[in-house]
């Protein structure tokens, strides 16, 4: 075979590969939505990155005071799949799902403007591997 040939079938195979990553993605991104309702306005961003289980991934938010935020996270189909912990730059544990069942989301408001980081990973009993998606809206 030809180098040309060669790849042309691999750009077709990661074509293939990055559309379902992203068509999976996308339904998970909409079922993560359905925890933010009408009544909050979406911050304009998808926090979203691919993780296995023995991996943490960390986000950096800046939420500002006296807004009411409401952070939706999710990893599959089925709520709970994904343990999120908010943090201060400190490291100073805010919030953790997992002290509430493995709550899909937390709604909160800051006396004044804090910088956070959200860890997060998949639960035990969630698949070995997955995208760990979250959402976040505030009320005006």
């Amino acid at each position: 075979m030809n180098k040309t040939l060669i790849i042309t079938i691999l750009l077709t195979i990661m074509a293939f590969v990055y559309n379902d990553a992203n068509a999976q993605a996308d339904t998970l991104i909409n079922f993560c939505a359905q925890h933010i309702p009408s009544s909050y306005i979406s911050d304009g961003q998808v926090y979203q990155t691919a993780i296995a289980k023995e991996e943490t991934a960390v986000f950096h938010v800046t939420f500002y005071g006296g807004t009411t935020y409401r952070v939706a996270a999710c990893s599959g189909l089925n709520d709970g799949n994904l343990l999120f912990t908010v943090r201060d730059t400190d490291g100073n544990e805010i919030f953790a799902n997992m002290d509430h069942k493995n709550a899909p989301y937390w709604d909160f408001q800051f006396a004044s403007t804090v910088n956070c980081e959200i860890e997060a990973m998949l639960d035990d009993l969630a698949p070995d591997s997955g995208f760990a998606i979250l959402l976040i809206g505030f009320k005006n």
